[in-house]
């Protein structure tokens, strides 16, 4: 499973743009990141071999600050990402310092972050986030690059502790969204790694290609894309259906839809979207308050690298009321949401995929947040697309194929997007 959440504060290691880079390989931190949702080869050695660039990362920075993030002179940028990204970590602060930006660089390491939990004790999982509030207020823009590796990274970490830790950070995402802080974030769940790759049926170059491009786009197409979409979700019910038994009806609430099209506009901002996920390709609608019946059923995914099938999302009222699924990974998955605290089981936005471009394998059964049609159903956090629940947890799940109508109106036929 995987979940989007706002940008949380616990840094390991924080270093100004004009230090010099640590020499130590480093991977996306959990207790750094933005959740896209929330994601080491060997952390202890270098791949010294130089690798060709998989898409231009001059090009790729100079788009991420001056036309994903729109960064003006005299801001604060927090650049966020591993050492396996270094080259396009200092073109984005060679980038900002080019508009007369003022960047800083925080490295990750998954390392540090299995550390934070095997060394340091128990007791601080729940100290005030004294950094992260601090930074609240000097930062505008937050860009931010996945560098994760290994899947299940924090798997044998207690739910508890994790939900303790993201207890204790979540009145820094409140402090960003009320401060405005612009969010770029680069991976969107699809960052190419070799068991992201096998889990989408695609050889790795092939989807390492595919996310690249996905990525290094000019974003104005789909924009437009976003703009019909947007037109197409202003209704007042919301229906769901699909082969597999899933059948959900909700109301849908009077704010207009949230469009990931890969730029944050003046005009998101006064609407209090800050964020973007690359690749882009999205739209969010929020239920109405207590508003949302029937199931959802996500037919294979995976929590901490073990699988999931037929989980069987079931609400009522607004809320979830059952899950139930088969598999290694339902359990885990299970005591992760048991852990968890007030808003977890709000039904809190439908997601309709809007890229037309980004076409993985027809044979997997795993979905994604942006492929044209693909409808995402998702509890608790949803204030990443400027909705108002805060908590410092979310639960989703993909499914293609669907159908779905707005006021008995299809803008999604047996999976194929109808804009």
């Amino acid at each position: 499973m995987k979940w989007k959440l706002v940008v949380i504060f616990s840094f390991s290691l924080l270093l100004s743009a004009c230090q010099p880079p640590p020499t130590t390989t480093n991977t996306n931190s959990p207790a750094n990141t933005t959740v896209n949702s929330n994601k080491p080869t060997n952390s202890n050695t270098t791949d010294t071999t130089k690798k060709a660039a998989p898409t231009d990362l001059q090009e790729l920075a100079r788009k991420l600050v001056t036309q994903s993030a729109g960064v003006k002179e005299g801001e604060v940028v927090l650049v966020n990402g591993g050492v396996r990204d270094m080259e396009l970590l200092e073109n984005i602060i060679t980038e900002v310092e080019k508009v007369g930006g003022h960047p800083f660089l925080s490295i990750n390491s998954e390392r540090m972050t299995k550390r934070s939990y095997t060394d340091v004790p128990e007791k601080f999982d729940s100290q005030e986030p004294k950094l992260g509030m601090a930074l609240s207020k000097i930062v505008n823009v937050s860009i931010n690059v996945d560098s994760g590796e290994t899947e299940g990274l924090l798997a044998d970490v207690p739910p508890a502790r994790l939900a303790a830790r993201g207890n204790a950070n979540q009145p820094v995402g409140v402090e960003f969204i009320k401060n405005k802080v612009r969010t770029v974030s680069v991976g969107n769940d699809l960052y190419p790694t070799e068991w992201r790759a096998k889990r989408f049926e695609m050889p790795l170059d092939n989807f390492a290609k595919l996310f690249w491009e996905g990525v290094n786009i000019d974003y104005s197409n789909l924009q437009a894309t976003g703009e019909k979409a947007r037109t197409a979700l202003t209704g007042k019910e919301l229906e769901i259906t699909h082969p597999n038994g899933t059948s959900l009806k909700l109301n849908i609430e009077s704010k207009p839809a949230y469009i990931s099209d890969g730029i944050i506009s003046a005009e998101d901002v006064q609407k209090n979207n800050l964020e973007v996920f690359l690749p882009a390709g999205e739209a969010a609608v929020f239920p109405a308050a207590n508003s949302g019946d029937g199931k959802f059923v996500i037919e294979k995914d995976y929590f901490q690298g073990k699988e999931i099938t037929n989980l069987t999302l079931t609400f009522a009222g607004g809320k979830l009321t059952s899950m139930t699924g088969d598999g290694p990974g339902f359990a885990p998955l299970k005591a992760d949401y048991d852990a968890n605290g007030a808003g977890k089981d709000i039904l809190s936005f439908v997601d309709i995929g809007i890229n037309p471009n980004y076409t993985l394998s027809p044979s997997s059964k795993i979905g994604n947040w942006i492929s044209a049609g693909m409808v995402t159903v998702g509890t608790g956090n949803n204030s990443w697309a400027g909705g108002t629940n805060n908590i410092s947890y979310g639960l989703d799940g993909h499914l293609s194929g669907c159908t779905v109508k707005i006021d008995g109106k299809p803008i999604v036929e047996n999976g194929v997007l109808k804009l």
